[in-house]
């Protein structure tokens, strides 16, 4: 059961983490496009900072979902730890 819990975890988190790589490397993909259309060189690093800048934007927005269900599930477990540390120093004081 324990497992279980802490697979549900690592899945938002693997799932919120895949999502925000696959938005960078589609807004480097469309900056590096772009920038190759109009011009004959593209500078990887400042097209790399540019698509750094859109992606987090846009996963502000368009994110939302998948950061609120990963916030939850860690303030769950959160909440649970604390409750069994209560639990602890409560049966420590009546000892």
């Amino acid at each position: 059961m324990v497992r279980r819990r802490r697979l549900g975890v690592v899945k938002e988190f693997v799932v919120y983490t895949l999502l925000r790589l696959g938005l960078f490397v589609g807004a480097f993909a469309i900056v590096a496009g772009v920038w190759s259309q109009l011009a004959d060189s593209v500078p990887v690093l400042w097209a790399l900072v540019l698509a750094f800048l859109i992606s987090g934007v846009a996963s502000l927005t368009m994110l939302n979902s998948p950061r609120e269900a990963f916030a939850a599930k860690v303030e769950q477990r959160a909440g649970r730890i604390t409750d069994k540390m209560d639990a602890q120093r409560a049966k420590e004081d009546t000892d």
